[in-house]
């Protein structure tokens, strides 16, 4: 398989610098500050771009289970919520809350439901943040 990188350039010091990054073969780039991260700035930041990660790995993961169960998506479209909150030991990633709609003609909102939990728990952006933030998930057809 292959390795996937991602950069990230910070100019300046902590609350008055700016940054970039950039994902992959000219797959994102965005810029980052102490306000778009800390406050509600212009730009992405950190949390932003897990959710990014989190919810597109899941809509494709959802789309396997759903073809593995024999049913077609015409779509799948998910919002990562993630929580960054103050704790004892700092500013964590505490929750993500995963808000899926699945587009599949034939399948019963009982069948979405359980092939979206196996999807949450298959996941490997879930398998790598769950040990450390509670992941919660609303599933529904649209």
């Amino acid at each position: 398989m292959p390795i996937r990188t991602a950069s990230a350039r910070w100019q300046g010091n902590l609350t008055e610098g700016s940054g970039t990054v950039h994902t992959g073969k000219g797959g994102l780039t965005g810029n980052y500050s102490f306000k778009s991260r800390f406050e509600e700035g212009e730009g992405t930041n950190p949390e932003e771009l897990i959710g990014a990660a989190h919810a597109s790995c899941f809509s494709m993961a959802l789309s396997k289970q759903l073809a593995d169960a024999g049913a077609t998506d015409t779509s799948v479209e998910t919002t990562a919520k993630v929580h960054f909150d103050k704790t004892d030991a700092g500013m964590t990633v505490t929750r993500i809350d995963l808000e899926t709609v699945g587009q599949v003609p034939g399948l019963d909102e009982a069948e979405f439901t359980k092939l979206a939990e196996a999807a949450k728990e298959n996941c490997p952006i879930s398998r790598l943040l769950s040990p450390g933030a509670q992941i919660t998930l609303n599933a529904r057809l649209g």
